[in-house]
Formats: structure tokens, C-alpha cells, sequence
């Protein structure tokens, strides 16, 4: 449990730290690097990028090209960032076999060998089942209950036990989800903001140009393929994670109803 709201905490904190830190890294390659005079005709920022510098282009998307560049960065971070949380929360060695081999030491009444088979699983459905299997062997001992009452006992500790882990694999879920709405509908303001900034050029200028019509387009148009974009490595690998959490708290579950069957056999 302590381990559990450790690891709840260190995520808060590298939550809180990395978004400010990638919209800083977001602005300085925005600036830096996107609007680099090089890219851009007559070596001035101001004026017209050089036709296919992909560089120019993106940064004539204007402010909200950081905003953007904050959200993609943001997804690759916490994609990785969960990944390796998850990896960590499957454990070592197949699922199916840890759980196998817990049903044989169970059924055969070792219940210290199945507690060292979970010590060293050192995933989530290892630490639910160790702490289940501490609420087992107190049951066991303890001539104060009834038997419906041990039963009861050792379910209320699997809920305990998956309820202190789930918010550990669920963690950051929410931002991937966010951003995956967010980023589209950033996208669209950002081509809104720039095809007014093209009629309203047009409009001053005082006689139709073509050219600098479909300029303006194509650079607005860049936000929304740029948010677009975004919103779909986000909802991809959003999907991926709760498909993958789905998997491990299956097991969660199964392991849990076969200790609480176990105990209800034997005693």
C-alpha cells in the first residue's frame, strides 16, 4: 500500500513538472529553431517563407504552433512515461503462468511458497495477491470468526488491494484523453485565426490575390493537420493503455475469486 501511494505521488510531481518544462522547450523551438531567419525570403521572419521550407511554413501558423507542439510533446512524453509504468505493473513472466502456479501452491495448502511466487511476479497482480494472501493466513488463524465472515474478509481485501493499484496504471490516462480533444480543437482555432488574418490581408490590400490567398491557407491549414495529427497518436495509444489495463486487472480479478474459492475449500 505505502509503495502504491509512493509511486501515485512521484506521479503528481513529474506531472507538475513536465507540462510547464515541454511548453518552454515547445516556445524555444518555435523561436529558435522554426523561425530561424534562414527559412524564410530575404532572411527576415517577417516576410514570406522560402517556397517548401516546411520550417517557415509551420511557424507562420502563429501562436498557437507552441501551444500544438506542447500537446504532440506531451503525448510522446506520457506514452512513454506509461509504457514503462505498465510494463513495470505486468510483472515478470507471463500472467497465465504466475497465476497457474499460484492455483498449485493454493491448492496444495503452500500458501508461503505462493506468497514467494508473488514476491517475485513484482507486478501489480503480484502485489494484490501478496497482500490477499496476508489477509488469507490471519483468517486462517483467527478462531474469532465465522467462517462467512473470514470470506468476507479476504474479498474486502482484494477491492482494498485493486483499488490502492488501479490508480497507479490509470494515472495520466486522463491527460492522453484530454489532449486528444484539446489538440484538434487547437488545431481549428489556430486555421480559424489564420484564414481571418488572410481575408483580412486581402481586404487591405484592395485587389484580389490568388497567390497569397492560398499561402495564407495552406498555413492555417498546417494548425489543424498539426492538431489532427496529435488527437490521433493520442487516442491510439490511449486505447492501447486501457486495453492493456483491462488485461491486467482480468487477471487481478480471477487471481482474487480463486483465493477466496481456495479458502472457502479448505477451511
Amino acid at each position: 500500500m505505502k509503495n502504491s501511494e509512493q509511486k501515485k505521488g512521484f506521479g503528481t510531481l513529474f506531472t507538475t513538472l513536465v507540462i510547464p518544462t515541454l511548453f518552454v522547450i515547445a516556445v524555444l523551438i518555435y523561436k529558435f529553431i522554426f523561425g530561424d531567419p534562414s527559412h524564410f525570403q530575404g532572411g527576415n521572419p517577417e516576410n514570406q517563407p522560402i517556397p517548401g521550407d516546411f520550417f517557415g511554413i509551420i511557424y507562420k501558423g502563429g501562436f498557437i504552433v507552441p501551444i500544438l507542439m506542447t500537446c504532440l510533446m506531451m503525448v510522446l512524453t506520457f506514452t512513454v512515461e506509461r509504457f514503462i509504468a505498465i510494463s513495470r505493473a505486468k510483472g515478470k513472466g507471463s500472467s497465465a503462468a504466475f497465476l497457474r502456479t499460484l492455483k498449485g501452491h493454493m491448492s496444495e495448502g503452500r500458501v508461503d511458497e505462493a506468497q514467494a511466487a508473488c514476491a517475485k511476479q513484482r507486478g501489480a497482480l503480484g502485489n494484490v495477491c501478496q497482500s490477499v494472501l496476508n489477509a488469507y493466513k490471519f483468517a486462517a488463524k483467527d478462531n474469532t470468526m465465522t467462517k462467512e465472515q473470514k470470506i468476507v474478509s479476504i474479498q474486502k481485501n482484494v477491492e482494498e488491494a485493486t483499488s490502492l493499484e488501479l490508480p497507479t496504471l490509470e494515472q495520466n490516462l486522463v491527460i492522453l484523453a484530454t489532449l486528444s480533444s484539446v489538440s484538434t480543437l487547437m488545431g481549428l482555432l489556430g486555421t480559424v485565426i489564420g484564414m481571418i488574418r488572410a481575408f483580412a490581408a486581402l481586404a487591405n490590400a484592395g485587389a484580389p490575390d490568388s497567390v497569397a490567398l492560398s499561402a495564407g491557407i495552406s498555413e492555417a491549414l498546417i494548425n489543424t493537420a498539426f492538431g489532427i495529427g496529435t488527437a490521433a497518436l493520442a487516442i491510439i495509444f490511449y486505447n492501447v493503455f486501457t486495453t492493456q489495463i483491462d488485461k491486467i486487472t482480468y487477471n487481478i480479478d480471477e487471481a482474487g475469486y480463486s483465493l477466496v474459492q481456495t479458502f472457502a475449500e479448505k477451511h
